[in-house]
Order: C-alpha cells, then sequence, then structure tokens
C-alpha cells in the first residue's frame, strides 16, 4: 500500500440554491421533492381556508349571546374542533398548546372579521387560514382595523393582504407545511483510496480535515498509511450543519457509491455509509449538526472501490426523521457527482475549476 489517492475538489455547488451546478466532469441529479406527500393542506379540499366561520353568518350575534354552532361556554376542544393546531409530536412532558381566549366563534388569536375589539383604529395581524398552515411556507398572516360596530360597539374589519396555501399544492413551501425548506451542509467530502498504486485502489478510508477558528474547513488530507492494517481516522471526518423551517429529530446519511450520477442504479454498490442523526430544535436557524464520522471500507468493498475509480462514483444525501408537527420525511434529497481524480494534480484541467471539498443539499 504505497500509493494513495484522495478526490479533491470532488463537488461543483451553488450555495442559493442548495443544488449542485453541473460542470464538465462534475455532474449531479436530485430525486426532487416528489417523495414527500402530506396530503391535502386543509384537510377538506379547501386549502387551506378556515370555513367553520361566516361573519355574514351573524358572528357577532352569536359572541354577545353565547348561543354560537359550538357554543360559547364550550370547553377547550370547541376551539380546536373545526381547526386545530399543528399536531405536536412530543414527550409526555412536552407542553401542550395555548387555547385562545375568546370564543369558538371569535377566538383571540385570530382577529376574524366582525369580532369583537375594544378601539377604533387599532391593527392587528389577523388570519382567515387553518392554524397549521399559520405563518409556514408562502402563507403569512393578514392585518385587520377595529372599526365601528353600532353606537357603542367596535369589530374587526376586513384582513387584508393574508396568503393562503396555493391551490393542489401538497408539498413545499406553497403547501404551507413543515419541510418547505431545508439545508443539510457538510464541510468535507473527500475520500482517500489505497493500494498498489494510485490506478488500481483495493480501499477506502475518510480524509482527516482541518478546520480554522469559525469552523470553516481549510485543508483535508489522507491518513498516512503504514504496511499494517488501516484503520479509520480519530477525528471525525467532516463538521455538519443543518438548517429547515420545522424543528424535529433527523437521520442524515451521506453513501458513496460506484455508478452514474445521472443515473443511479438501485445495483450500484456502496463503498461506505455516515450518518449524522440528532434534535433540531430552533425552526429556520443554521444549528451546528453531529460530525460525520471517519470511515474505512470493509474487504467486502474494495471491488466497490476499483469500480469507483474507473468507471466514476457518486455521493448519495438521504434523510429520514419526523417534524415535531409529526410530518414524516424518509427519502434521497440529493447525488453529487465526482471530480476526476486528475484533479487532485491538475485542479486547472478541464473539468476541474467547479470542484470542492464540501457540499449540501434541500429537503
Amino acid at each position: 500500500m504505497k500509493a494513495r489517492s484522495s478526490l479533491v475538489g470532488s463537488l461543483a455547488l451553488s450555495s442559493l440554491s442548495f443544488a449542485l451546478l453541473a460542470a464538465s466532469g462534475c455532474s449531479s441529479a436530485s430525486s426532487g421533492d416528489a417523495l414527500l406527500h402530506l396530503g391535502d393542506t386543509g384537510g377538506d379540499g379547501s386549502q387551506g381556508y378556515d370555513a367553520s366561520y361566516d361573519p355574514n353568518e351573524g358572528g357577532l350575534t352569536n359572541v354577545d349571546s353565547g348561543t354560537g354552532p359550538l357554543g360559547a361556554d364550550a370547553g377547550a376542544e370547541a376551539f380546536w374542533a373545526n381547526d386545530p393546531p399543528p399536531m405536536m409530536c412530543l414527550s409526555e412532558t412536552g407542553v401542550m398548546p395555548t387555547v385562545p381566549g375568546g370564543t369558538p366563534d371569535c377566538p383571540d388569536d385570530k382577529n376574524r372579521e366582525g369580532c369583537p375589539c375594544t378601539k377604533e383604529g387599532q391593527t392587528a395581524a389577523c388570519w382567515p387560514g387553518l392554524r397549521k398552515n399559520r405563518n409556514r411556507g408562502v402563507c403569512v398572516d393578514g392585518q385587520t382595523t377595529c372599526v365601528k360596530n353600532g353606537e357603542f360597539a367596535y369589530a374587526w374589519g376586513p384582513c387584508e393582504g393574508y396568503v393562503l396555501p396555493t391551490p393542489g399544492a401538497t408539498a413545499g413551501k406553497d403547501a404551507c407545511v413543515c419541510f418547505s425548506g431545508g439545508t443539510w451542509s457538510i464541510a468535507n467530502l473527500e475520500p482517500c483510496f489505497y493500494g498498489t498504486s494510485a490506478s488500481a485502489p483495493t480501499g477506502g478510508v475518510s480524509t482527516i480535515p482541518s478546520y480554522d477558528a469559525t469552523g470553516k474547513l481549510t485543508a483535508a488530507a489522507c491518513p498516512s498509511i503504514g504496511s499494517g492494517t488501516v484503520t479509520a481516522p480519530s477525528t471525525p471526518w467532516s463538521h455538519t450543519t443543518l438548517k429547515t423551517d420545522c424543528a424535529g429529530h433527523f437521520k442524515l446519511c451521506y453513501t458513496l457509491k460506484a455508478g452514474d450520477v445521472n443515473s443511479p442504479q438501485t445495483s450500484d454498490c456502496t463503498v461506505a455509509t455516515v450518518c449524522a442523526e440528532g434534535d433540531y430544535t430552533t425552526p429556520n436557524v443554521e444549528q451546528k449538526w453531529p460530525d460525520l464520522p471517519s470511515w474505512v471500507t470493509s474487504s467486502a468493498a474494495s471491488s466497490c472501490v476499483g469500480k469507483f475509480n474507473a468507471t466514476g462514483g457518486y455521493g448519495e444525501m438521504s434523510v429520514v426523521g419526523e417534524s415535531v408537527e409529526c410530518n414524516g420525511v424518509n427519502k434521497v434529497f440529493n447525488r453529487v457527482g465526482y471530480c476526476s481524480s486528475t484533479c487532485n494534480t491538475n485542479p486547472s484541467a478541464a473539468g476541474c475549476a467547479g470542484c470542492s471539498n464540501g457540499g449540501s443539499g434541500s429537503f
């Protein structure tokens, strides 16, 4: 085992679109979002519109008399009967959603048109949609203004400027559900190959990365390989970060496979798989995610390393998890092609200009 070969500058990446850019010698394919189906956003074909209340059918009368369809004295269940809050997949000690004040006809968390307010000219956020879609994806609150309603009363006026889920959307931002956008970023994706020569590798092992004080990758090097058994480095393969629009528990894996990134096959062999699993706690904030551990190929993968070197290979990003709103996700969400190993010694060669050490993908 005298020669080693690392695939330096393996990914062509656009950090703005979270999708890999095609380049000469580098290519990518993505499974897209079609694998994630979360059902009708309204639950009843309404595409997220709260149809449980009509201000033209005596909303204020119902509130004042307590004789609305659910009754002004109904318990907490009445507030959620037709329009529950987002489902919460929490532990037994989890905090339940706060029941709004007001009445089932006029809950004070939505400021419905025609419901009572206290001061003329006062403005407030309003939401005519379903609670589970509120401020998710493209959905945003509107604004309403308190106006006179008779000689002595005041009521909320029309809700203006709100955005409901896009009709027909079942996933992503347009559907206003969790996982409308998320990015897993991996600082270092370089593998090392070893064998009797650079052109005939018999095994693979992870690189040893170096980072600056901010956590940015500065270099990655192959571990020293002696004449004995090859072992995985004592340090992790890569730092990673995660950012999604929903808290939850996720297991993210990266798998090196031999094959064509533009035409992946179920028969493509695996060089190595490493995973990072944890709890994502704060939506829309990039969070340090567990490191990808170091790895070394098993004896069964030695032939796959040779195929990777001879015919090309790719990295596959996958996720299995569940959000705190009980939306599950289980899919391959990105595949990234590796540049030719000639880029190690000649980074200015054709097809090497867009290559880099790490990358990211979205789910």
